[in-house]
């Protein structure tokens, strides 16, 4: 479900996507890269189309380059196929940001820096403010903080792993049902592809 022109034209163009640019110079050993040579080296370094996906993610940018079918262009034996298409991509885009490495996540970042801003305050609150009698209760309140901070990071990360999975049995069923879809003449899947990012397709 991802479209390997438009992959190529993003990782050349957009700035965003300059160290992925780098990983293809390094793989091809060229400077002066083609938008085809681009999408042979996806096919090829299937590491650097994942390096590709993980930049989205981190920018919020769905990796999925089909839009929903339009229900009412198809026949009524496909509809209830479109039907699940379509839901399945909806859902696909919903648990999208759940695939990116945990140790990555902005969920991580966050706990880290409330953690830090919490020492600080120990500190603070020790040093400054000259309540070394009060310094255990202290620490124990920090001690607490990091057994929370510790007991989300791992919900968090279980629930990572569960919608990881999903999204890999989802996607799977997705791309086997638009295939039979094709089959039967209901689509085609190239019109289906979003050629460039938009503000309903990010």
């Amino acid at each position: 479900m991802i479209h390997l022109e438009r992959v190529a034209r993003e990782i050349k163009t957009i700035g965003l996507y300059d160290l992925v640019y780098q990983d293809v110079e390094k793989a091809l050993g060229k400077k002066h890269i083609e938008l085809i040579d681009i999408e042979n080296c996806l096919q090829t370094h299937p590491e650097i189309l994942e390096a590709y996906k993980q930049t989205n993610l981190e920018y919020n940018i769905s990796n999925i380059h089909i839009k929903a079918i339009d229900e009412a262009s198809v026949t009524l034996t496909c509809k209830d196929d479109v039907k699940r298409v379509n839901a399945n991509l909806a859902k696909l885009r919903q648990i999208e940001k759940y695939t990116i490495d945990f140790e990555q996540s902005s969920i991580l970042v966050i706990i880290m820096s409330i953690e830090f801003f919490v020492l600080f305050s120990v500190q603070y609150f020790i040093v400054l403010l000259n309540l070394k009698e009060w310094q255990w209760e202290i620490y124990g309140v920090f001690g607490l903080s990091v057994l929370w901070a510790w007991l989300y990071a791992k919900k968090e990360r279980k629930k990572f792993e569960c919608h990881a999975r999903h999204y890999a049995q989802l996607y799977e069923e997705t791309l086997q049902l638009l295939d039979e879809l094709e089959t039967h003449g209901c689509i085609h899947k190239k019109s289906l592809m979003i050629e460039e990012s938009s503000e309903d397709h990010i």
